[in-house]
């Protein structure tokens, strides 16, 4: 067959994943970058939260597009080979903590990148986004 069938994020999920995220980030005090980005990796929301380091926006973008890419965490991506393919990929793919994919009915259809914070923080907060619109980080 030469057409497939596939899901996509819509403007209200994201919305709600963004507003979601930004709720996790004031309950736990830490101002985040939240970047959200369909399946190919196209930003279809993102947000700085006033006070959050204006440069994680850029690596939030990063871990939301690797994220997508990979089909899985940004911090999947074996510390031994993150170098090379930041480089090889010019700095298109990390492997920092803080990027997952966005899973729902079994598709990946985007990633979440979200920065400012400890990894674990930014975890919390992606989360956090996915639980708003029933999505998961794993197929």
């Amino acid at each position: 067959m030469h057409v497939e069938k596939s899901l996509s994020l819509a403007h209200e999920g994201v919305m709600a994943m963004l507003t979601a995220a930004v709720a996790r980030a004031e309950d736990m005090g830490q101002p985040q970058c939240i970047v959200i980005v369909d399946a190919s990796g196209v930003t279809l929301g993102q947000l700085r939260m006033s006070g959050a380091k204006f440069l994680s926006l850029k690596s939030a973008g990063t871990k939301a597009r690797t994220a997508a890419s990979i089909k899985a965490p940004s911090d999947a991506i074996p510390e031994a080979v993150g170098p090379a393919i930041a480089a090889a990929t010019d700095n298109a793919v990390t492997r920092l903590g803080g990027g997952l994919p966005i899973y729902v009915d079994g598709h990946c259809v985007g990633g979440i990148g979200v920065g400012s914070g400890t990894a674990d923080q930014d975890k919390d907060v992606a989360r956090a986004a996915l639980a708003a619109i029933g999505a998961t980080e794993a197929p």
